[in-house]
């Protein structure tokens, strides 16, 4: 049996000295697609820092990808964040320099030495988000669509078995919007790749239903209904 992508058992989560969330323990299963909903400032951008170790947890037990997040080290977060793929609203794209560029350089940062092999691996993604044609384009060059699609792809370089994606279609249209979460699907699908997606559009959800934790008075609960495993 495969053990959860994440574990989370009685964890208090703090900004500052200020308690975010109280008590919250739940576990990710590899392969689950879960949407993150609540008001704005109800925990969801706290929690999700936790993960990838901005935000320290120092209350109960948390483990992601294998690291205990109560035990992280600052050498440690590097590696932790290579087992992620983090997907963010405004992009946070390389402005200066192309598509294959940004993909370049988030290879180097992480240890590929091997240039062939990087070359190789970003036309990888590049073909199954569909952006090979624009791989010399400037980020500015392309559409907002388009930008979304190459943190997608930025997200996928190192394989990992968690994305997060933190209201990754607030600032598209909502056709774009529909094309950005049918490939988060898909890729969900593909490679049994875990992912969260904080969110405040209900439209999506209601049209790609899955499970849901509602972040609220401080707690993350399951919200109840039908889900369907993406």
């Amino acid at each position: 049996m495969e053990l959860p992508v994440i574990r989370f058992s009685h964890v208090n989560i703090y900004q500052e000295q200020a308690l975010v969330l109280s008590d919250v323990s739940f576990e990710v299963q590899p392969g689950e697609f879960i949407y993150l909903i609540g008001k704005t400032g109800a925990g969801k951008s706290s929690f999700l820092k936790t993960l990838y170790g901005e935000v320290q947890v120092k209350e109960g037990e948390a483990e992601v990808c294998g690291y205990n997040l109560c035990a992280l080290k600052k050498n440690d977060i590097p590696h932790l964040r290579r087992k992620l793929g983090i997907v963010f609203q405004d992009f946070q794209l390389l402005t200066d320099r192309s598509v294959y560029a940004n993909l370049d350089f988030v290879l180097k940062a992480t240890g590929w030495e091997n240039e062939l092999k990087r070359e190789e691996r970003i036309d990888e993604v590049l073909t199954e988000i569909g952006l090979t044609h624009l791989k010399s384009k400037m980020p500015y060059q392309i559409s907002g669509g388009e930008q979304q699609r190459l943190v997608i792809a930025r997200s996928l370089l190192n394989n990992p078995p968690l994305i997060i994606a933190d209201e990754p279609t607030g600032n598209l249209d909502p056709e774009t919007s529909d094309d950005i979460i049918k490939l988060l699907i898909r890729i969900n699908r593909e490679h049994n790749t875990s992912i969260l997606m904080a969110t405040h559009n209900y439209q999506i959800i209601d049209k790609y239903p899955s499970k849901i934790f509602n972040f609220n008075n401080q707690s993350v609960t399951l919200e109840k209904g039908i889900y369907v495993k993406m």
